[in-house]
């Protein structure tokens, strides 16, 4: 048996460097990650293991569970309106537009077409959450806007997928019917929990939060589906109870940011070929600008609708044309199942994670929303909504 403390001390060395980096550039550090994953892959001859897969798989699905419960109840029922139609028409522009290039103009058949939609019509809620975390955009109102509309765009995905492609069995049943009763029983046991063993050394609140996403991500991957989704719809079930227990999610995310998410990010920068990226790089750039074109079309006109300013109009749109979890998930899902071939599959993979670079570099050095007035408008709008909910009652 191989000495797995020479790989893992490679690994937690460039999330080190990473970190440092990040620190320094003052760029998120999901996004150096990414770059040091590419550079482990294609120069330094880094490999991935079982556990490695392991703790990157549940990397993202603690941010995903993260992502969710940082979506306040009262936040996003006065976003509503926004985040349904930001997030319909981020998905639904691109799937069209994606799958009609891919068909009519690349020739791919139509499984692997509608595989390419798919793909590129995702927003990548770990990379959107680690760079408001980081921001602090996650506590204003337009922050929390974005997660909203990127829990809308990626339920469209996971419901495309599933209708277009799932096989429905009993599993599948079971699957849906267990994720259905933990997004009623979780909540309520979650405060339970906290309230009786809340400031325990041992964290039962968090071990409680484990168990239930390993369960539901077992329940997930038997029932042929991802372990993401129901790591999602739990977190943002849960977003209640963390409004007042906030110390408890800030120890979730510090376990997350320092354990987990470097091997998530990292290792999906080493699928990214640099060989292959050369050899396809016309067909990579084209998609990649067929994404966030038909992001642009469906989010820009109604960040204006919505009075966004022209900085947060841009800001919003680059990272909803963002993509990893899903669109690395949705591109696998279609290799494995033979509806893409392995060319296929790397053009889409390094579509998928060029867009979880380029757009999020751009937003944040060009179009990152200035705080001060952030936090203006925050108080602003929670103030009127407020004084609405008053009159209501």
């Amino acid at each position: 048996m191989d000495n797995i403390w020479l790989p893992a001390r490679i690994w937690m060395t460039l999330a080190l460097a990473a970190s440092l980096i990040s620190i320094r550039l003052g760029i998120s550090v999901a996004l150096i990650e990414i770059l040091v994953g590419v550079i482990g892959g294609n120069f330094l001859n880094l490999r991935t293991m079982p556990w490695i897969d392991f703790l990157a798989g549940f990397g993202a699905v603690l941010l995903t569970f993260l992502a969710g419960a940082e979506i306040e109840p009262s936040a996003f029922r006065r976003n509503l309106k926004k985040s349904l139609s930001i997030g319909l028409l981020s998905f639904l522009v691109p799937f069209i537009a994606a799958g009609f290039f891919a068909y009519f103009v690349m020739g791919w058949d139509l499984k692997a077409s509608e595989i390419a939609g798919i793909a590129l019509s995702t927003t990548s809620v770990a990379v959107v959450y680690a760079v408001m975390i980081e921001s602090k955009l996650n506590e204003t109102n337009l922050g929390k806007l974005i997660l909203a509309a990127c829990f809308v765009t990626d339920l469209g995905t996971v419901l495309a997928l599933g209708i277009i492609f799932a096989k429905f069995d009993w599993w599948m049943l079971i699957f849906a019917l267990v994720t259905g009763f933990s997004l009623w029983l979780v909540p309520k046991s979650l405060r339970w929990v906290a309230s009786r063993w809340g400031s325990r050394v041992s964290e039962p609140g968090i071990k409680f939060i484990m168990l239930g996403l390993f369960l539901l991500g077992w329940l997930a991957t038997t029932a042929r589906s991802e372990a993401v989704l129901p790591a999602y719809l739990i977190g943002l079930g849960a977003a209640g109870s963390f409004t007042s227990d906030r110390a408890l999610l800030t120890r979730i995310r510090t376990m997350a940011f320092a354990v987990f998410t470097p091997f998530y990010f990292i290792r999906a920068g080493m699928y990214i070929s640099l060989a292959a990226l050369v050899l396809s790089f016309g067909w990579i750039m084209v998609l990649l600008c067929v994404k966030v074109g038909t992001k642009y079309l469906g989010v820009f006109p109604l960040a204006k609708v919505y009075k966004m300013n022209v900085r947060e109009g841009h800001y919003t749109t680059l990272l909803m044309s963002t993509g990893l979890t899903f669109g690395s998930i949705s591109a696998l899902f279609g290799l494995t199942n033979h509806y893409i071939d392995q060319f296929q599959y790397t053009v889409l993979v390094t579509v998928v994670i060029g867009s979880a670079l380029i757009p999020t570099i751009i937003a944040q050095s060009f179009f990152k929303p200035r705080p001060l007035a952030l936090d203006e408008k925050v108080i602003m709008t929670e103030s009127v909504a407020d004084v609405e909910d008053g009159n209501k009652e």
